[in-house]
């Protein structure tokens, strides 16, 4: 089963030529989420060949302009390419005011489902569960309200050897029991232990986005051992003091929210405009978590198990 995470944006509150501001595609059961949505998001889902109508659910972690200038075109070019699928954006409670207005003083009327829901940055809470999937919020500290989204995976049921139930004369009516920890007992009263039928289901996955922030350890236990973190590094190090009065983080700080966390990837993103290689900052942040890489524009990362 898909769960992938492509980078649209990778840069701070200025696009360059190189790197656009804010914006990730979750890819999880070929079922399409969009984290943050900057200026030119939808030019990046064309230039990347992601089908924007795919797109269900659109999270929008705070109301800075890098990270949702985009959505009123996206939203209006979904309706003018005939959308019909209903879309469903979280978001602060005042992002709703200003796509109605926009919406108002265009004269545009949707022709598609539009849903808002709410979400409140200060608290942890589940906002999205389908039957594979859960959604929660990550309170972060910013200068503005802001919080991340929690991607994980439901754990699946047991998993049949199909070798061996294909030897057997199992109804199909009993499979779900027998996923469900069931042993089977057949025609003449023997019973088979669900140990020989089943082997453990698949291990759980997970993606923490944590948007714009400064270092902030209450996060620390929300995204313990997940799969993969992406945290913001706008600056490095030696920039530390102007990250803490900028409410952002530094290369060697998102990798030390990572260690603590003992998760099992980190990716870093949302860089300054001033490192126009960072390079430098992937360096710096290896030092304390190698298992770090660069949330680069056109990079796509395969969330995997998460670490024991």
């Amino acid at each position: 089963m898909v769960f992938n995470i492509h980078i649209l944006g990778s840069n701070s509150a200025v696009p360059t030529l190189k790197r656009h501001p804010t914006a990730q595609l979750v890819n999880h059961n070929e079922r399409f989420y969009l984290i943050d949505c900057a200026e030119g998001t939808q030019l990046q889902l064309r230039k990347y060949k992601y089908k924007l109508q795919r797109i269900g659910n659109i999270f929008i972690s705070h109301l800075h302009g890098d990270h949702f200038f985009g959505l009123i075109g996206l939203i209006s070019t979904m309706h003018l390419l005939g959308r019909k699928k209903e879309l469903h954006i979280y978001g602060p409670a005042e992002l709703e005011k200003v796509i109605l207005l926009q919406l108002e003083v265009s004269q545009t009327e949707l022709i598609y489902p539009f849903h808002f829901h709410p979400i409140d940055p200060q608290k942890s809470e589940m906002i999205y569960e389908n039957e594979k999937l859960t959604i929660t919020t990550i309170p972060l500290n910013h200068r503005i309200p802001t919080c991340g989204f929690l991607f994980r995976e439901k754990q699946g049921k047991r998993r049949l050897i199909k070798n061996v139930i294909n030897n057997l004369d199992i109804p199909v009516d009993q499979f779900s029991k027998i996923k469900s920890g069931a042993d089977f007992i057949d025609a003449n009263g023997k019973t088979y232990k669900n140990s020989d039928l089943t082997m453990d289901p698949y291990p759980i996955r997970s993606y923490a986005y944590c948007s714009d922030t400064k270092y902030h350890e209450p996060i620390i236990d929300i995204v313990k051992k997940v799969s993969l973190l992406y945290h913001e590094a706008t600056f490095m190090h030696d920039k530390a003091d102007v990250a803490a009065d900028k409410f952002h983080s530094t290369s060697s700080e998102a990798a030390t929210i990572a260690k603590r966390s003992e998760v099992g990837k980190l990716i870093i993103g949302h860089f300054s405009t001033r490192y126009e290689d960072p390079q430098d900052l992937l360096q710096e942040a290896r030092q304390i978590f190698n298992n770090t890489d660069l949330a680069l524009d056109g990079s796509t990362f395969a969330v995997a198990p998460e670490p024991k």
